[in-house]
């Protein structure tokens, strides 16, 4: 029998062996992509020993053997994916990063619309840390939403709100630039659900124009041009998290603070223009918005030949 000092779950080994993260790892076993001593293994929980198993994923050998751990913050630009691979051909964050040597993988996921700070790793444990709720690593987010943000408006978001069941509410938002047609947001959120923040704008009836993450605690994605990256060390990083090597809270944990002041929406008022949850804004949802700007785009085709059609009338 196997000493149990030695056997460690499947999914951690994966990740410590720099292929994927823990959840992505989870989802690997899951889809019947990894074998075990020659046989696939779909079953969670399983345990290995790592001096005598013999582990494949994705038709490659799972290895500690040579890896060094990489940690980096990338500046993801808008219209890629965080994904290793996408199946629709789409840019992804990985072909940032294509001068680095050793497998890496991006830590939790912004959207294709999404901009801003993305930690990549081949240390599963530090991945563990950044994404999972029970290390309370806080997510500060920009957010530029259509229409006039009101007080009202404003409470409903930070009270937070139902959807399909799942309630979503963030730690903090405020108000930090009211431009004359659009109000830019800040977010600070916990637990880094799946869109939660679009989730959240639209279920209090608003709709994103631009979203940009731009901190993760202590970790800023200020000085980082889009498309670019930074090297961090371990130490570093963990002390930027304010966590200990074991994932415990420091005596400091460091938080981002913004040079933009908050807005008193409230003393100062909305601006004047329609409410942001006029659904005159849905047009430009994310599953409508490529639609409404071909739209645009063609009536703007056709108000201009118009336009030259008048000022050079046939004779």
């Amino acid at each position: 029998m196997q000493s149990e000092s030695k056997l460690i779950r499947l999914q951690k080994y994966i990740a410590d062996c720099g292929i994927a993260s823990r959840r992505n790892a989870e989802a690997m076993i899951f889809q019947g992509r990894v074998e075990l001593n020659g046989k696939i293994v779909t079953e969670m929980g399983t345990k290995i020993n790592p001096e005598t198993d013999s582990v494949i994923a994705d038709g490659h050998p799972v290895s500690m053997a040579g890896v060094e751990k990489v940690y980096l913050l990338l500046h993801k630009p808008r219209c890629c994916v965080t994904t290793v691979k996408d199946p629709e051909g789409r840019p992804t964050v990985m072909e940032y990063v294509s001068h680095v040597h050793e497998r890496i993988y991006p830590v939790g996921r912004l959207d294709y619309l999404s901009e801003g700070l993305m930690v990549m790793t081949n240390d599963g444990d530090m991945a563990n840390m950044i994404m999972h709720p029970k290390y309370n690593v806080i997510k500060v987010y920009e957010v530029k939403v259509f229409g006039a943000v009101t007080d009202e408006l404003l409470r409903k978001l930070r009270y937070g709100i139902e959807i399909e069941g799942d309630f979503v509410k963030p730690k903090s938002v405020r108000v930090v630039k009211q431009l004359p047609t659009k109000t830019w947001l800040e977010f600070r959120i916990g637990e880094g659900k799946n869109r939660e923040i679009r989730r959240l704008c639209e279920g209090a009836g608003l709709t994103v124009d631009k979203l940009k993450r731009i901190a993760i605690n202590g970790l800023s994605v200020e000085g980082i041009a889009p498309g670019k990256y930074e090297f961090m060390t371990k130490k570093q990083m963990l002390l930027a998290l304010g966590l200990n090597a074991d994932g415990s809270p420091s005596t400091h944990v460091p938080t981002f603070q913004s040079a933009k002041k908050s807005i008193d929406v409230y003393r100062k008022g909305a601006q004047a223009f329609v409410a942001a949850d006029d659904k005159m804004f849905h047009q430009f949802r994310r599953e409508t918005y490529y639609e409404s700007v071909k739209l645009n785009n063609e009536k703007r085709a056709e108000l201009l030949a118009a336009q030259t059609a008048l000022q050079n009338p046939v004779e």
